[in-house]
């Protein structure tokens, strides 16, 4: 099965940091990055960019936002997709990954969301 996750965080708590302390966090997350990608079942680890554009098909028209439709204080930071067996394995892989590994991902809000995949479609 493929199944697709989620890496939340809360950008007040973190925007509320020192940009130093912010860094030192990122660079701990590569060991742990790296021991994800040892498991062999990661297909795509994507980290987003803030900006965000929603689109919305309103009256026949697709209305374009800027920023994220949904009301929420928690922002997606990165995405991931693998493959494992079930959700318990899958639950092990995600488990693998920085925004449950680095401490600090407690105090900035992180958590990580899996979603079982039903439609996965890989150009090339």
């Amino acid at each position: 099965m493929i199944f697709l996750c989620m890496g939340y965080f809360n950008p007040e708590k973190m925007d509320a940091r020192p940009r130093a302390e912010i860094d030192a966090v990122m660079s701990e997350c590569q060991p742990h990055i790296e021991k994800f990608y040892e498991s062999g079942n990661v297909l795509i680890d994507a980290g987003l960019d803030s900006e965000t554009i929603s689109l919305r098909r309103v009256d026949g028209k697709v209305i374009v936002t800027d920023g994220p439709l949904t009301e929420t204080k928690e922002r997606i930071g990165s995405i991931f997709i693998f493959e494992a067996e079930s959700m318990d394995e899958a639950i092990q892989l995600a488990s693998l990954h920085p925004t449950t590994q680095i401490s600090k991902g407690e105090e900035f809000g992180s958590y990580t969301e899996i979603r079982p995949v039903h439609f996965f479609k890989k150009d090339k």
